[in-house]
């Protein structure tokens, strides 16, 4: 099984690409943020834990995000591959992570980081909102603290497989599939 962790600050195009690629290869397209919402919309037990928290205004703890990717993980032990979408997001996370997959005898074998330039990013996020209604993605100041709480939280998470030789930095400016086409390129020379 192939594990990939597709990167990136808010707006690099993760869900888009993330999308392509798991049409492309058959992989899942795993989504925390969707995952979640679907765990609070189906009422299972972690989602009624993480609907209280985030109705608290806090934040879900690594370890409620890790067993609801672990119980993903179990209810698709056949699948050829899986896209990481928005996780890990921080260090710890992906050192539990790897545990985690290692008991599986699993890895993630790439992170595949896209790389964009903030003033693109904010002209990305604010056409989305156009385009969604996204209220968070309305507010240029609002954009740029969420860019700025990647750099400092989030982005460190690429040192951690950069260390065990594991990121792959791919252009991501350009149209949708070109980018896809990079993606494709970084995907295809990890061996699938």
């Amino acid at each position: 099984m192939m594990n990939i962790v597709l990167f990136g600050p808010p707006g690099a195009g993760k869900g888009t690409q993330a999308a392509k690629l798991s049409e492309k290869y058959g992989f899942n397209h795993i989504s925390t943020g969707e995952i979640i919402r679907d765990e609070i919309r189906r009422e299972t037990p972690l989602g009624v834990q993480v609907k209280e928290i985030i109705a608290k205004g806090q934040l879900v703890s690594d370890e409620l995000v890790l067993g609801i990717i672990e119980e993903y993980l179990n209810n698709h032990r056949d699948s050829i591959g899986n896209i990481f979408d928005g996780f890990p997001r921080t260090t710890r996370q992906a050192e539990e992570f790897d545990v985690m997959l290692k008991k599986y005898g699993d890895d993630v074998d790439v992170m595949i980081a896209l790389d964009v330039p903030d003033e693109e990013l904010v002209t990305r996020l604010r056409l989305r909102a156009e385009v969604s209604g996204r209220a968070d993605d309305a507010d240029e100041k609002v954009i740029r603290n969420r860019i700025d709480v990647y750099k400092a939280q989030t982005a460190v998470v690429a040192d951690y497989y950069a260390e065990q030789g594991k990121y792959v930095p791919v252009n991501g400016l350009g149209a949708i599939d070109e980018i896809f086409g990079r993606l494709c390129d970084a995907v295809e020379g990890q061996g699938q």
